[in-house]
């Protein structure tokens, strides 16, 4: 009995370990590169701010709105899977809450895809009435009509999510991780978020191929500029891509699901990490490379901006290491 108890005693220590080991894997595997896309992201929100240029440009304005809305998803994201791996637990409305407030930001970088593939169709098959369709009024007036849309798509889901009868519950607290499916939802929510997501995310595919479409005919003609309207083709296929990848995240908890049931939990927990960044962080970080390094505007203003953040802290942590050593002789 006493072997027995010692046996058990060490296979309950070794799972801890693994568990433990396991957290501290995914945490700092997923938060690494977070980081550096966070800073990445930051900075160049930084640089569409610095010039005049960018301030009065409808391209880059919507390029604004979408990194804004992409990288405060990607703080958030990564706060939730850090909580979510620590094993912590919070309040349904404040659950409900979270959950609501990041579909809200997915709904506004799908949709201002959306319009910066077709302010790109109006650049390259309507270039002559391109500056009287395309004017900072009516780029503001876009943005506002896709932060209402999606406003009002929230408050409706946030209305049926909270129709569950929260009273009757023993305890506020929950006893899973915050997510979509972890909270208490009425049937009527589950229908109604599946049809938003559809539609959402067909107007996408549409809007993306019609403009890709339009912008190959007119490279055809005569009159069109060749080299733009290749730079333009090659730019829509990336945001199909970025597109792709940013509707694939509603596959995420079901195909989690599907490794956790089949495979050993530590390779579930590497292969969960692995689908996390590919599918979550780096499409929010997408358009930063897709602009950052293609368009002769903001690459030189970006790479200084960067090279100066660099040298910059990197002249702070000589000037703290040169003071800790100043007061250590002392």
């Amino acid at each position: 009995m006493s072997f027995s108890y010692k046996s058990q005693t060490n296979i309950t220590a070794e799972l801890q370990r693994q568990t433990i080991l396991g957290i501290v894997f995914s945490s700092v595997v997923s938060t690494l590169p977070c980081c550096v896309f966070l800073f990445i992201n930051g900075t160049m929100l930084f640089t569409l701010r610095s010039k005049a240029k960018f301030l009065e440009t409808s391209r880059y304005i919507l390029l604004y709105n979408l990194l804004f809305s992409d990288t405060v998803q990607l703080a958030h994201n990564q706060v939730m899977f850090l909580m979510s791996g620590s094993r912590v637990t919070m309040l349904y409305p404040v659950c409900a809450a979270l959950t609501v407030f990041n579909r809200l930001l997915h709904g506004v970088s799908v949709l201002t895809l959306v319009l910066m593939c077709l302010e790109r169709y109006v650049a390259v098959c309507y270039p002559l009435r391109h500056a009287a369709i395309i004017t900072i009024g009516n780029t503001g007036i876009a943005i506002g009509v896709v932060w209402t849309f999606s406003s009002v798509n929230i408050v409706i889901q946030l209305s049926l999510m909270l129709n569950f009868p929260f009273e009757e519950l023993k305890q506020m607290q929950m006893k899973d991780f915050c997510g979509k499916d972890s909270l208490f939802l009425d049937p009527l929510f589950e229908l109604y978020d599946k049809a938003s997501t559809y539609f959402i995310f067909v107007l996408a595919c549409l809007s993306v191929s019609f403009s890709y479409i339009g912008i190959i005919l007119a490279a055809r003609s005569a009159s069109t500029d060749k080299a733009s309207a290749k730079k333009a083709q090659n730019t829509l296929l990336l945001h199909l891509v970025q597109l792709g990848l940013t509707m694939s995240s509603t596959l995420f908890k079901p195909l989690l699901m599907v490794i956790s049931k089949n495979l050993d939990r530590v390779i579930s927990v590497r292969i969960h990490v692995f689908i996390y960044i590919c599918i979550i962080i780096f499409p929010k970080c997408l358009s930063s490379f897709i602009y950052g390094l293609r368009d002769q505007t903001i690459r030189p203003v970006l790479t200084f901006n960067l090279s100066c953040q660099w040298r910059s802290s990197s002249l702070k942590s000589a000037i703290q290491t040169n003071t800790k050593i100043g007061i250590l002789i002392m």
